[in-house]
């Protein structure tokens, strides 16, 4: 039997790790981009974070969050 304050969910569902990928390409993009000297890119690459906490709050509203409807926890 598991309890509930031990398992807060720690963002294991479809929508925390969609935001996290593409907030980790944004953060690897701006990298490269400012390694190489470039603002542009590192400004792109800040945009593709934010497009990240976007997708990611809009696909937890769509109900693909930790206790979402369409989420459906695996066994540990």
């Amino acid at each position: 039997m598991t309890n509930p304050i031990a398992d807060p969910g720690h963002g294991h569902s479809p929508a925390a790790w969609t935001m996290v990928v593409i907030m980790l390409l944004g953060f690897a993009t701006g990298t490269v981009f400012f390694c190489a000297g470039l603002p542009v890119g590192v400004y792109v690459g800040v945009a593709i974070i934010i497009i990240g906490v976007i997708t990611g709050w809009v696909l937890s509203k769509a109900g693909w969050g930790v206790k979402g409807p369409k989420y459906t926890p695996k066994a540990h």
